[in-house]
């Protein structure tokens, strides 16, 4: 189990093989917020607290189960 609290602002968020799926903008309740500059539609996105497997350095790895919204991480692997 992880704690909330160790999320912060610019992590990067990862699904369960690494892939960069975004960056933290901020936590809200129980979501993480997503910047808008990993959306490909330019809007926040959330993760659900529950869709987190663990938070290993400043990285953020989503369980295998997670819903990742399309589109996520599309703009900056456009620019890599």
């Amino acid at each position: 189990m992880f704690e909330k609290l160790r999320i912060k602002e610019h992590m990067e968020v990862a699904d369960c093989k690494g892939i960069h799926v975004g960056t933290v903008d901020e936590v809200e309740g129980d979501a993480i917020k997503l910047t808008k500059s990993d959306s490909s539609d330019d809007i926040h996105h959330f993760l659900s607290m529950d869709d987190v497997e663990k938070i290993d350095d400043n990285r953020i790895y989503l369980k295998e189960s997670a819903r990742i919204p399309a589109g996520l991480g599309t703009k900056a692997a456009e620019r890599a």
